[in-house]
């Protein structure tokens, strides 16, 4: 539809594909639509749209997409409205191989070599070319141009810093994937996404404009199940049709260089633009993106260019509407209209338009908790006067902050049965794109409670808390652990867990809220090239990366850690016996195994949060 591919270009999430309503054209400013050719002839579909009010040259914001660019009717008021107040050109492209673009489609398109061959070409060189042809044609621009996107067109917007064109000035990557392997959209810690992966891989190279799978199962946990292994996707619903990028999760299921060329890490150390970093605490999809790139960034940063955003958001949730809610959980002020209009548009502003002095801290983050929150600024993150504290599990499901006394092998355990997988959120479980509606945005907002009484899910929490505790760093989960297979999965969850009776909202009462959680797939645990069995019994020690966050646990709340070895769905299941490819697996591979996490000596699983002081 239009409409689908007008909206998403901005929003850039798919679940937008089936908006409805139609604007009528806006007579702020003329539509303009060509192709612009690449240097290896390729053309490239570009729209773009010129304020008709101009009273000087101004700059050009360009966003490069696979969702598709609007048309005649789009109006830059949406979306970009303290942007559009501000005056500039907007430009959007389709990338090539997608929708009125030539060329063939790749996904996540692997960065060129600078030393290779000349005319190779990469996402990075179709900025370069569009910037050139963009500056020299569309009137009244001022040379400037700056970059912006929320995931793909955030990862394309990074892709055209790393050998930039002259004119390209400031750069916004917002939630953009950086590896696909180790922590965005298709894997974590190498287990792989297995909804949101084919999901998503079927609706953008099924056709050249995108199309959704057509599930028979409302309930896609249900279908997953009886899908069983994962060979059966190819067998029974592809059938003869291949999708590059499906056919990739096969052959590659391990880190290997397929993967590692595509990572953005060791690419990142020649940009010199200034760049804004955005992500969400809640992005359901591209979290760890987004604070890869402005780590990667920091260590080169000698201008003090590079920045940091992090609000209370879902993936893109910044880019429209008030920011004030996301799922049940609100947040005492409007933070999507304050990053767009105090950070956002001051930013480019300045770099594009010398409007204004710079105030930009090096990084600004919401901290949540409590049913609220606050904006804070540091001068680093993580803050460099961070404490590191330890929340150790404890006999009869109790988490403290002290460390255990007991020695020995002091453990607890479950069963893990494939056959019987945890939900990774409440059921029914929507397709991801669910048309009429899906949960899928604010998942990981959902009251953990429904897992509570699982005999599969380890939960350990503190008493009451008598103080707040200020989480304003990394998270980092240090288990010991040991299987009877030879394979496991281990989902590590903090969690919040609120009073039971919330004043502020009684609904909320004795909520559980995710603040951190991630996969671990422990036949990685030495090495993603090089996968390992686990030896049946052998204590193993695990390090989870939790990622980052800053949150406020309040006083009168509990603080909870849950363990567990399925997240279905969302994560494919672990058969839990050795097959050097899941992929290839078999029903007979899938077994039920014991699980034991240890507790005590030198063996003391626990939680590591940076902290600062209330």
């Amino acid at each position: 539809m239009r409409l689908a591919r007008l909206l998403v270009t901005f929003i850039a999430t798919p679940a937008l594909l089936y908006a409805q309503a139609v604007a009528a054209p806006d007579t702020n400013y003329t539509y303009t639509r060509v192709m612009v050719g690449a240097r290896d002839g390729v053309k490239l579909n570009t729209v773009f749209f010129v304020p008709k009010r101009a009273t000087g040259p101004l700059p050009i914001l360009f966003v490069r997409t696979p969702y598709g660019v609007p048309g005649p009717n789009y109006s830059p008021t949406r979306g970009y409205a303290e942007l559009h107040a501000d005056g500039y050109i907007f430009a959007m492209q389709d990338i090539r191989g997608k929708y009125e673009s030539e060329g063939t489609f790749v996904m996540q398109r692997p960065p060129r070599s600078v030393d290779g061959p000349r005319g190779a070409i990469d996402e990075s060189t179709d900025a370069y070319d569009s910037i050139e042809w963009l500056t020299k044609n569309i009137p009244v621009n001022n040379g400037r141009v700056g970059m912006m996107g929320v995931s793909y067109p955030g990862w394309t917007a990074a892709m055209g810093m790393l050998d930039p064109h002259p004119a390209l000035k400031a750069v916004s990557p917002q939630a953009s994937p950086s590896d696909m392997w180790i922590g965005d959209d298709f894997h974590h810690n190498g287990a792989f996404r297995l909804s949101y992966g084919f999901e998503y891989a079927y609706m953008v190279e099924n056709a050249k404009g995108g199309s959704q799978f057509q599930f028979n199962t409302y309930d896609t946990y249900e279908w997953y199940l009886k899908l069983g292994p994962l060979s059966n996707i190819q067998k029974n619903y592809l059938k003869d049709k291949h999708l590059p990028t499906w056919d990739d999760f096969q052959a590659h299921p391990n880190y290997d260089a397929f993967w590692q060329q595509q990572a953005m890490k060791s690419y990142l150390t020649r940009v010199n633009v200034p760049t804004l970093n955005v992500a969400g605490w809640w992005d359901q999809e591209d979290f760890y993106g987004p604070l890869m790139i402005y780590r990667e960034l920091e260590k080169h940063d000698v201008q003090s260019k590079n920045f940091l955003v992090v609000g209370p958001w879902r993936h893109g949730g910044w880019r429209g509407g008030p920011g004030d809610k996301l799922g049940n959980i609100s947040f005492g002020s409007a933070t999507g209209e304050y990053f767009r209009k105090n950070v956002e548009a001051p930013f480019f502003a300045y770099y594009l338009k010398d409007k204004g002095s710079l105030a930009q801290p090096e990084a600004t983050l919401f901290e949540s908790g409590g049913g609220g929150g606050k904006w804070r600024t540091f001068d680093s993150w993580p803050p460099k006067d961070a404490v590191t504290k330890s929340l150790y599990f404890h006999p009869s499901g109790l988490l403290s902050f002290d460390p255990p006394t007991a020695a020995g092998v002091a453990h607890d355990s479950y069963v893990s049965d494939p056959a019987h997988p945890v939900p990774y959120r409440h059921r029914p479980i929507e397709p991801t794109y669910y048309p009429k509606g899906s949960g899928w945005g604010a998942w990981l907002m959902e009251d953990q409670r429904f897992v509570n009484d699982r005999p599969d899910v380890l939960t350990y929490q503190t008493a009451v808390l008598t103080e707040d505790v200020v989480l304003a760093g990394d998270v980092t989960a240090k288990l010991f652990v040991s299987t009877t297979g030879q394979d496991a999965d281990f989902v590590v969850k903090l969690i919040d867990v609120y009073p039971e009776n919330f004043e502020p909202d009684y609904k909320l009462s004795g909520w559980e809220l995710m603040v951190s959680n991630d996969v671990f797939r422990a036949r990685f645990r030495n090495s993603g090239e090089k996968p390992e069995p686990m030896v049946p019994g052998r204590v193993t020690p695990l390090t989870i990366d939790l990622h980052t966050q800053s949150y406020r646990f309040g006083k009168g709340h509990r603080i909870m850690v849950q363990v567990q070895s399925s997240w279905f769905p969302i994560i494919d299941r672990n058969p839990q016996t050795w097959v050097p490819n899941i992929f290839e697996a078999k029903d007979s591979d899938f077994k039920a195994q014991t699980h034991r996490v240890y507790r005590a000596g030198a063996t003391a699983s626990r939680v590591e949060m940076q902290t600062v002081r209330p």
